[in-house]
């Protein structure tokens, strides 16, 4: 298999893992408490990731009517919704069998037959245009993600230093120079710094050229004529990943910023890279 899907695999394995584990822990309360998703509770959120793994692995869904709501705002959405509304019902036994099978399945489909990186994949990811690449990485971090979910929810930390906690760290990583340039529209010659802490601790830099875009550079060289950036970002891991994936707002954070506060609160507001 390609080696860079190869490492999307290790991530999701690591991730579908774990979130297993934490499922079968929990209590019949603790599957009723909210998460940081809007009208979303711990079963909606297994279901959910029921729902896609079994979607991927070509398992029959239930049709169902996804009712309007602020968070629906399109057919992609409308998809989103329906498979934990589908899974309402379901005993959490049934909800964590489905989601073993699926990934099992998918797992043994994809080591037999591995696809090319750049093809179209099937299921859900056909409907979104998603390569094999995309969809694979995509697929580490967003179990990843809701994984952690689960776990703030019902105040049980862990999994912050694992393949999935690696893997969207890298992911997120690769958007700071499109939060700086694009979301927080740094002017040209600006140099902007994110310092994260804590587990899968890294220091980025991202600097505006003269045409306007932010590209990435050395944080220890510096940029143009001084050493000094306009601004610096400090987070700790698991603020830099609730703020990337939208699970919390800026003044929910511990963000410190030194330089430029404008700039600084900009790019904290243009940090989320998930939907």
């Amino acid at each position: 298999m390609d080696a860079e899907l190869n490492g999307y695999l290790d991530a999701w394995r690591s991730a579908t893992g774990d979130v297993t584990t934490l499922l079968r822990e929990l209590t019949p309360q603790e599957w009723e408490l909210p998460t940081d998703l809007p009208g979303w509770n711990v079963r909606y959120v297994a279901g959910h990731l029921a729902h896609l793994e079994s979607d991927l692995a070509g398992f029959p869904q239930e049709q169902v009517e996804v009712p309007e709501a602020d968070h629906v705002k399109g057919l992609m959405d409308q998809f989103t919704e329906a498979g934990p509304i589908a899974r309402a019902n379901w005993t959490t036994a049934a909800i964590i069998e489905e989601f073993e099978r699926a990934v099992t399945t998918r797992d043994q489909a994809l080591q037999s037959d591995p696809p090319d990186p750049d093809a179209i994949a099937g299921g859900f990811a056909a409907l979104v245009g998603w390569s094999w690449r995309t969809l694979l990485s995509n697929r580490a971090l967003d179990v990843w993600m809701h994984d952690q979910d689960i776990r703030r929810a019902v105040n049980r930390p862990d999994g912050l230093q694992g393949p999935g906690a690696a893997h969207t760290a890298a992911v997120c990583a690769r958007s700071w120079p499109y939060v700086v340039g694009k979301r927080a529209g740094a002017p040209s010659g600006t140099t902007a710094v994110l310092e994260v802490v804590g587990p899968q601790a890294r220091t980025l830099a991202a600097h505006v050229g003269e045409d306007g875009r932010a590209r990435p550079v050395d944080p220890a060289a510096g940029s143009g004529s001084s050493a000094v950036p306009e601004v610096v970002v400090r987070l700790d891991f698991e603020d830099w990943i609730a703020l990337s994936g939208g699970r919390r707002s800026p003044d929910a954070t511990g963000a410190r910023i030194e330089g430029d506060q404008a700039l600084g609160a900009a790019i904290l507001a243009g940090m989320t890279i998930t939907p």
